[in-house]
């Protein structure tokens, strides 16, 4: 029994343990901030037990990924990249919207999101120009270039309908970089080039978008239903997005004092309730369960699922959910300096910078330390696509890991010295 089980759970077993606590909490954590979902459907169980099979599905894709070797993710990148690219196009012109934004396709009465493949994509063509342009004094010069072509093809089909994940996806690929040993000049002039068209883009959002048009996605949803017939034009969509930017960095960046009575909390509900869960916590929380302002956050069993985990368990329930996101990235970081390649230690690291940035975007928009940008919280929020996506990155660092521990192992094994003749 114990040997079936070893090698249906192969890798690192810290990433196991991991991986296996982050499901518990989001089993649990979703379960109970579900009740809107509940109210809607009329059945307690149904979303937890909706979440749980996607759960299942992810770690079903996870120990197929971890049985795959490594060199058979450099044979899928040229695929993964096309695919990516055909499917972004596909969400701009023919996408489902949700939330405001067109992220969604269709297929074979699915949906998914082709934002979640294309992350994944990145990491792993950024590894492989990474590793096979390197040098005894680090990168050569043309890897930062080839990098750049990659990003220019799948970036802007991100930007303008998520932008929170093209600036994630930008910031995990310039760390990668810098690991990669990117020479600094070059690194440098892509900052300078980055703040100027950071720059452009915020006046471009200021002067062209209109916050006060612009919605959370709560009323927005609630208004769309009584103009269905109304179907605005992608230009107009995409300048719709430039106001509700423009409306979340007028609010984050507002520090003027509002007293309670005065809190609009149909305009700013999302913010306020976060507020009010964490406030309430204490300590130790509520308890699993008992949290109050499940009931009216929006998203509080996806994108605001931290404060949901605050107000029930308290400052040592947060610190305990950010804790397993640092082991995460710190055992990869171990794992990938054991790797006696450097194409499967950058595709580890570079998956795992992408999984904790994100938990980390997450964790900061939900206590009030960043604006609102609609990442869920990696392996804990519910979803369907990001879900099951991101079981399979986990899966890819258990695969590498086998291999690293491997040859970490052949390497101080010591040799049988040979017989004597009598």
């Amino acid at each position: 029994m114990n040997k079936t089980l070893g090698n249906l759970f192969k890798g690192d077993k810290v990433i196991w343990m991991v991986f296996f606590f982050l499901c518990i909490i989001s089993v649990v954590e979703v379960y109970s901030a579900s009740s809107q979902l509940t109210y809607k459907g009329g059945n307690y169980m149904a979303p937890v037990i909706k979440h749980i099979g996607i759960l299942l599905l992810g770690i079903a894709a996870m120990i197929v990924t971890l049985n795959v070797k490594c060199k058979y993710f450099k044979i899928l990148t040229p695929f993964l990249l096309i695919m990516s690219i055909l499917m972004l196009i596909w969400a701009l012109v023919g996408g489902h919207d949700a939330n405001d934004a067109s992220r969604w396709v269709g297929f074979m009465g699915m949906k998914f999101q082709p934002s979640e493949i294309a992350k994944g994509t990145l990491v792993l063509a950024t590894a492989q120009i990474l590793s096979a342009m390197q040098t005894e004094k680090g990168a050569d010069k043309n890897a930062f270039k080839y990098i750049l072509i990659v990003c220019a093809c799948i970036v802007p089909l991100i930007f303008f309908e998520n932008f929170s994940t093209a600036a994630l996806i930008c910031a995990v690929i310039f760390m990668m970089m810098i690991i990669g040993r990117v020479p600094m000049q070059q690194l440098g002039k892509l900052l300078g080039v980055v703040v100027l068209a950071a720059v452009l883009a915020l006046g471009m959002i200021w002067f062209l978008g209109n916050s006060a048009e612009a919605q959370d996605s709560k009323t927005l949803t609630e208004t769309s239903a009584s103009a269905k017939d109304e179907k605005p034009s992608k230009l107009a969509k995409v300048f719709h997005r430039f106001g509700t930017w423009k409306a979340r960095i007028e609010k984050f960046s507002d520090n003027k004092y509002i007293s309670p009575e005065n809190v609009d909390l149909d305009k700013d509900g999302q913010v306020a309730y976060a507020n009010i869960a964490i406030a309430s916590s204490n300590v130790l929380g509520k308890g699993p369960g008992n949290s109050v302002e499940r009931d009216f956050l929006s998203q509080a069993f996806s994108d605001f699922i931290y404060a949901i985990i605050i107000e029930e368990m308290g400052i040592i329930g947060a610190v305990a959910v950010a804790f397993l996101y640092i082991v995460l990235l710190f055992r990869t970081g171990r794992i990938a300096n054991r790797c006696e390649n450097n194409f499967p230690a950058f595709l580890a690291m570079g998956l795992a910078l992408l999984l904790v940035t994100q938990a980390l975007f997450n964790m900061c928009v939900a206590v009030g330390l960043a604006p609102v940008t609609g990442q869920p919280l990696p392996l804990i929020s519910k979803g369907g696509t990001s879900t099951v996506i991101n079981c399979i990155y986990v899966g890819v660092i258990l695969s590498i890991s086998r291999t690293a521990k491997k040859k970490s192992e052949d390497r101080y094994e010591m040799p049988i010295p040979a017989k004597s003749a009598a």
